[in-house]
C-alpha cells in the first residue's frame, strides 16, 4: 500500500471525526461548560491525538504498510489506535497492565492480533515504567516498529491545539478557567497552547490524581486508569499551567456520581476527578460568575463494573479508608 493510499484512508478517519458538542451545565456560581469528547468515534478525546499522530507519521514516512505500531496505554489511547489501525490496515500491538478496564481489554484482544499485558509493578507501585520497558523489548524484537510515544510526541500537543482546542476556543471565546486532567500531558499542552495564544489572561488548572508523581507528589498505588502517571511526561513541560489540583480517587468516584445524578453526564473516572476539582476550587467563590470549561474525556461505559458499580465502590472505599464509611452520593 502506498503512502498516498494510507493517507487516503486516514483522511476518511478524519472526516468521521465530529465537532464535539459544548454544553452548559446548571450551576449556582459558575458559567460551567463541558465539551463532550466522548462523542468521538471511539468514545474519547484520545481519538484526536491517535488520528493526528498516525497522520503525521505517515506523512513523514515513519509509518509504511509494513510497520507495526507499538504503544503503552492504560486504555483509551490503545482503543483509538486499535480502531484506526484496523481501519487503515496497519498492525498494532498495545501494551497494557492490570488496571485496564475489563471491557477495554476484551475489545483490544478482539481487535488486535497481539496484546501484551505486563503484571509486575514498577518502583512507584504503578505499571508505566514496566509497560515502557516492554515497549522497548518489542521495538528490538519486531522488524519494523513505530512507537507513537504519546508522553513526548509533539504531534499529540498539535492534535489538541489544532483540533480540540480550536473547536473549544471558537465555541467559547470567553473562557476564564480551563480545567484539564493530566496523564500523558498532550491534552493540556495542546489546549493551553491554543487558549493562551487567544486569551493570555485565561487560567489553566491542571488536575492530577493522588499518587501520581507528575507535579511532585509522592508515588502511591492508583486504581483508576486515565489520570496521573508514575513518570513526569515531557509534554507536561510544554503546557502553560497556572494552578494544580490533586484529587484523591475516592473524590473522582464521587465526582462521577455527581455528574451523572445532577447533569445526566455518564463520564469516566478522569472526568469525575476534573469535576470534583472544579467544585472544590470554587467552593467559596462569591461575586461575578466566571466562565469555566472542562472536557468529558470519555464515557462511563468502561467504568460500569468499577466506578458505577455499588459493590466495587464499597470495596474500594473500604480498602482506601481502612474500613471507615464514606458516603459517595
Amino acid at each position: 500500500m502506498s503512502r498516498e493510499a494510507l493517507l487516503g484512508r486516514l483522511a476518511m478517519v478524519g472526516r468521521a471525526m465530529p465537532r464535539t458538542p459544548l454544553v452548559q451545565l446548571r450551576h449556582d456560581r459558575l458559567n460551567l461548560f463541558a465539551k463532550l469528547e466522548y462523542v468521538n468515534p471511539n468514545g474519547s478525546s484520545k481519538d484526536r491525538s491517535a488520528f493526528w499522530i498516525l497522520k503525521r507519521a505517515v506523512e513523514r514516512g515513519d509509518i509504511t504498510e509494513r510497520t507495526t505500531i507499538v504503544e503503552s496505554s492504560s486504555g483509551n489511547f490503545a482503543i483509538s489506535l486499535a480502531s484506526f489501525c484496523r481501519w487503515v490496515g496497519l498492525a498494532f500491538v498495545p501494551v497494557i497492565d492490570p488496571n485496564v478496564n475489563a471491557s477495554t481489554e476484551a475489545y483490544l484482544r478482539r481487535l488486535c492480533d497481539r496484546v501484551e499485558k505486563v503484571t509486575e509493578p514498577d518502583a512507584t507501585g504503578g505499571y508505566l515504567s514496566t509497560r515502557l520497558s516492554r515497549v522497548e523489548e518489542l521495538r528490538a524484537e519486531l522488524p519494523s516498529v513505530y512507537w507513537p510515544n504519546q508522553y513526548a510526541n509533539p504531534d499529540a500537543l498539535e492534535a489538541h491545539d489544532q483540533l480540540t482546542g480550536a473547536e473549544l476556543c471558537a465555541d467559547l471565546p470567553g473562557i476564564d478557567y480551563l480545567f484539564v486532567g493530566v496523564s500523558t500531558g498532550g491534552t493540556i499542552a495542546g489546549l493551553s497552547t491554543r487558549l493562551k495564544r487567544l486569551r493570555p489572561d485565561a487560567w489553566v488548572v491542571a488536575v492530577d490524581a493522588e499518587g501520581s508523581v507528575i507535579f511532585g507528589g509522592p508515588p502511591a498505588r492508583r486504581r483508576l486508569p486515565g489520570l496521573g502517571s508514575s513518570i513526569v511526561p515531557p509534554l507536561v513541560g510544554k503546557a502553560s499551567i497556572d494552578d494544580v489540583v490533586i484529587v484523591p480517587e475516592v473524590d473522582a468516584v464521587r465526582g462521577c456520581h455527581e455528574l451523572f445524578e445532577r447533569h445526566g453526564l455518564y463520564a469516566g473516572g478522569s472526568t469525575g476527578s476534573v469535576y470534583s476539582a472544579i467544585e472544590r476550587y470554587f467552593a467559596d467563590h462569591r461575586g461575578p460568575r466566571p466562565t469555566v470549561a472542562f472536557l468529558c474525556a470519555d464515557r462511563g461505559t468502561g467504568y460500569a463494573d468499577t466506578v458505577y458499580d455499588p459493590e466495587w465502590v464499597a470495596r474500594f472505599v473500604a480498602q482506601r479508608d481502612r474500613g471507615q464509611s464514606v458516603a459517595l452520593v
